[in-house]
């Protein structure tokens, strides 16, 4: 592939795919330590502690996106890489479920300025529109491989050790991840034509806010968070309190997600080469509502088996797959290059934003109410925000989106027929 023959493109989906698999080891840990601490109530803590990492991605990434041209985006990534190491290596130790929230404070800080920087290099070192299209496919697939394998990984190493050395191997991804970027000549950002923190921290939710295009992906980020809290929180207590499983169950139920977003993800980069990225992400977005309807329907019938679970499950990961592998490109494609490291901090910010409300829907209403109650409200919010892209987004969108005069530059990506394509 051409896109691999780019040197600092080649180090730095490595440098991605190293921490990935190391996060994706803390994922499934974080859950076996709640219940470890918790134990039926480890859906409300897990819940907690990822609305805590969710509040720390609204409010870091778009600060983190004003800065962006005042720091060496190198320097930055190698420095928020060496912290999510120490603090990672940090969790085995924890005695009190505060711990965990004090430390996934500390590490989702870090990662919530470490992700829309990352991203919005990709578009400085990859300039040709296919070839972008192609990174994004790229990331989503090692994004969904990281999901597939991590808890296959995981499943085969907690039968030799204990759950806290996993934290071990998420310590040593970040290190890697590190010293790969390290090795990479990363450009910095372009100066801001704003000179304002807060008005470059606002300027990415502004354009969402004037942009239908942007407008739909609102909407739809909220589709994903509804489906994707149901796998997230609910997974541990499922498998392990009604299907009877155990801690390796837990990782092979959260793989068959994974496997669902991996098939996307393989055909998506030929599809999106034909069909506009709407189509595909509304698709997604029904697949999604589909995904959360069955889960109800699993509970109300008395069917939630091994099977019937597994099957849903990766349903609602394909679902996830069609609709974020897409969104960079439309980012990308709705304004002017200058406007990249804020746009992406603000999706970035956004999309957490559905999170923050999704999360202790499935961690607190899960304990609570029980599941049944807690994937109905939840699927209610999917088919709202369903709609929601229907109506925001229209069906033909070609307009580029308004920028100030200083930032408008003629690009490859902002033509009128590049954006009709993207939208």
């Amino acid at each position: 592939m051409r896109l691999f023959t780019i040197r600092a493109y080649r180090h730095l989906f490595g440098a991605q795919v190293i921490a990935l698999f190391g996060t994706g080891l803390t994922t499934v840990a974080l859950g076996l330590l709640a219940y470890d601490l918790a134990g039926p109530r480890a859906g409300t803590v897990l819940g907690t502690a990822l609305t805590v990492k969710m509040v720390m991605y609204v409010v870091i990434a778009p600060l983190a996106a004003a800065y962006a041209d005042r720091l060496p985006r190198r320097t930055l990534l190698i420095l928020l890489d060496v912290v999510r190491a120490a603090v990672v290596l940090a969790l085995p130790f924890v005695t009190e479920v505060w711990h965990i929230y004090v430390l996934i404070g500390l590490l989702q800080a870090a990662s919530a300025a470490f992700t829309p920087t990352f991203q919005a290099v990709i578009p400085d070192i990859v300039t040709d529109e296919s070839d972008y299209t192609r990174a994004l496919s790229a990331s989503q697939v090692a994004y969904t491989m990281e999901s597939l394998l991590s808890p296959v990984l995981t499943a085969i190493a907690l039968a030799f050790i204990s759950f806290n050395w996993l934290f071990l191997g998420t310590s040593a991804g970040f290190l890697l991840s590190a010293l790969l970027i390290l090795s990479t000549r990363v450009p910095d950002a372009r100066p801001s034509a704003r000179t304002g923190v807060w008005d470059k921290a606002a300027a990415g939710i502004r354009t969402f806010l004037r942009t239908p295009r942007l407008r739909g992906i609102m909407a739809l980020n909220l589709v994903v968070a509804a489906a994707g809290s149901i796998v997230v929180v609910n997974t541990v207590n499922h498998v392990r309190d009604e299907l009877g499983g155990s801690q390796s169950d837990v990782a092979w139920m959260l793989a068959a997600s994974g496997g669902g977003t991996l098939l996307a993800a393989l055909v998506l980069p030929r599809v999106l080469d034909r069909i506009a990225a709407r189509t595909v992400m509304v698709t997604g977005s029904a697949v999604l509502v589909g995904g959360t309807a069955a889960a109800v329907a699993l509970l109300a019938t008395g069917l939630a088996t091994w099977a019937g679970t597994a099957i849903v499950w990766a349903a609602i990961g394909i679902g996830m797959a069609l609709i974020v592998t897409p969104t960079g490109k439309v980012l990308r494609a709705s304004v002017a290059p200058d406007a990249i490291p804020e746009t992406f901090a603000a999706q970035f910010s956004l999309s957490h934003l559905a999170w923050l409300i999704t999360y202790p829907i499935a961690g607190r209403l899960g304990t609570t109410a029980g599941f049944a109650l807690t994937w109905s409200v939840l699927a209610v919010l999917a088919g709202t925000g369903a709609v929601g892209a229907l109506l925001l987004w229209p069906r033909h969108d070609g307009r580029a989106v308004t920028v100030p005069a200083a930032l408008e530059r003629p690009t490859p990506w902002t033509d009128r027929s590049t954006l009709s394509k993207a939208a």
